[in-house]
């Protein structure tokens, strides 16, 4: 079962300001699909056989560091 992540989109957008969407991402930075809930992000996720990783913290979203992600 790969990881997939789960991000806000837009990337980088301050602390407080809108968030447009939710895309599923692979450990390549490529998007396997975009939702408007981060719910059916994750559900797409799991339903296809991933294990999706949410971000702690929204700002600290490094893949290559564990400690940035949770597991939904």
């Amino acid at each position: 079962m790969p990881n997939v992540y789960i991000e806000a989109r837009p990337k980088g957008r301050p602390e407080g300001t809108r968030i447009d969407d939710y895309v599923v991402e692979d450990g390549a930075d490529c998007i396997l699909v975009t939702r408007t809930t981060q719910h059916q992000a994750i559900a797409w996720a799991k339903k296809n056989g991933h294990r999706p990783l949410v971000a702690r913290v929204r700002h600290l979203n490094d893949k290559m560091n564990p400690d940035h992600w949770r597991s939904a």
